[in-house]
Formats: C-alpha cells, structure tokens, sequence
C-alpha cells in the first residue's frame, strides 16, 4: 500500500449534481425577485415611493446636518470599543489559560459574567450605575463605549481562547525547548499564529460592535440611527425612507470592514509563509545531500 495516500475532503458534483445545483439557484433566485416584486408593491400601495418622501436626501443639509454627525459619532464609539475590545479579548483570554488558578478562575468569572449579560442593560448599568457610586456623571460617549468592550471583548476572549488552544502543542513545546518563558510563547508564538487563524471570527464580532452601537439610543447617544431615522423622519415624516438610507450605509460600512479583514487575512497569510529555500551550495543538491561525484 503506498503512504502517499490522498484524502478527498470534497468531490466534485457530478452532472446530475450540477443540473440540480443550477435548478435550485434559479428558483431561489425568482423566488428573491417575486419577494422584491411584492415588497415593491406593497410600498407603491402606501405610497412610499412618492418623489416627496425621497427628495430630502439629495439635499445637502440632510447629510451635513443629520446623516453624517451621526456616523462619525457611530464609527467614533465602535473605533474606540474595537481597540478596546481586542485588548480586552487578549488579555483575558491569556489569563483564563494562565497556570495560576488565582489568575485563569476570576478571568473566567468575568469573561462568563459579561457574556451573559445583555449589552443593553451593560450600557444602562454603566450610564446610570457608575455615576450613582462615584457621584459624578457618567459620558454617554463612554457609557456605550464601555458597555461595548465588555461584552464583545468578552466574546473576543473566548474566540482568542479557542484560537490558542487550536495551535499545535508542538509549537508552544520548541518554544520552550529553546528557552522561552510562557510569556514569550504566547506574545511571539501562540497569540500571533491564534490571531490569524480566528481572523474571521474576530471580524463578526467586530461588525457585530459596529451594529450595536445602535443601542446607544437607550442613552440618548447621538449615532446613526437617532440622527439619520429619527431627526430626519421628525423633520421630513419619512421613517421608512430614513430607514432604508441608513441600512444601506451599515451594509456599506459592514462590507468596508469585511473587505478590510480579508485584505489583512491576505497580507498576513503571505507574510507567515515560510522563506523560500537559499540557492544550493555547490555540490550540494536541492534536498541537502551531497552531489555524488562522477566515476
């Protein structure tokens, strides 16, 4: 039996497969169109597609005035909370697998407390909760902000966590072989190789931030959706149209970010690659041996 042995993680569809393939995409694909169709309909009906209702968002005041503060306030917060949260996920992700069990067991209660909390109520606690200890206010800014991190960096922590354990042990076992501290595997080896391979992971969540910084209504924090809904439709009696303005910048702010972490994945992928092997020294062949002289 030969050990050069191939396995086959997919095959590749047939062509009753692949007619059965093209048959489905065309019915789900008319199946979105009527969907389309009798959304279209519906708000024909009501009239929300009257000239009207859309005129304020080819005037320039709308975006100066109420769509754009609010997504530089949006992008401001989740700014803030994505670096926080990314410190916040690593350490504590080192520390839950920290040797110390007066370390690893109160990283571990934080991360499972924040976790189970809904970021609304984090966001109301810390708006209304710190202010009623310190007896000083509290910045919305940094009530959502805050709320935030701790519950994304929370879940960052746990994808952290999987990542690192995910690294082959032998890795972290050469690291040591040479000499390194565990501090130093986890800074030069196991975080680095963990980052990489939860990028995608760590790019959901990241979005998620961003989406939620909507919640900062609750607080009266001026965001996209309070300035670029709310205002307009108060001013101009176009909710849905506000609405659907404001989803389309999320969907393009989202994908911004998306294709941001793929080019990162790309760039990082090609720079962990290993170096491409040195030039032969004379009689010495590709695979190390020595060149066997002619006889």
């Amino acid at each position: 039996m030969s050990g050069n042995t191939d396995v086959v993680l997919y095959d590749h569809p047939g062509p009753r497969a692949k007619t059965r393939n093209a048959v489905l995409t065309v019915v789900f694909g008319l199946g979105l169109l009527a969907l389309a169709y009798w959304i279209y309909v519906k708000f024909d009906e009501k009239g929300q597609w009257a000239a009207a209702l859309w005129k304020p968002f080819l005037e320039g005041s709308t975006w100066t005035d109420y769509i754009l503060p609010g997504l530089g306030h949006t992008l401001a917060a989740a700014a803030v909370a994505m670096v926080l949260s990314l410190i916040f996920g690593i350490l504590f992700a080192v520390g839950r697998l920290s040797d110390h069990w007066w370390i690893s067991y109160p990283a571990g209660a934080v991360v499972e407390f924040f976790r189970a909390v809904p970021l609304l109520l984090l966001i109301f606690f810390t708006f209304f909760g710190i202010p009623f200890i310190t007896q000083q206010p509290m910045s919305i800014f940094w009530a959502l902000v805050i709320g935030l991190t701790l519950y994304n960096g929370s879940v960052l922590a746990e994808a952290f966590r999987a990542g690192i354990r995910s690294v082959p042990s032998g890795q972290s076992e050469a690291g040591y072989a040479i000499g390194m501290r565990k501090s130093q595997v986890m800074k030069e080896i196991l975080v680095p190789q963990a980052a990489r391979a939860m990028l995608p992971v760590i790019v959901s969540q990241l979005v998620v931030l961003l989406k939620d910084t909507a919640l900062g209504y609750i607080i009266s924090y001026p965001e996209l959706i309070q300035y670029g809904v709310n205002n307009v439709a108060a001013n101009f009696g176009n909710v849905v149209q506000a609405a659907i303005v404001v989803a389309v910048i999320f969907i393009v702010v989202n994908s911004a970010l998306t294709s941001l972490a793929g080019w990162l994945e790309r760039r990082t992928r090609r720079s962990g690659r290993a170096p491409r092997a040195a030039t032969a020294a004379p009689g010495v062949t590709d695979t190390g041996e020595a060149a066997t002289a002619t006889l």
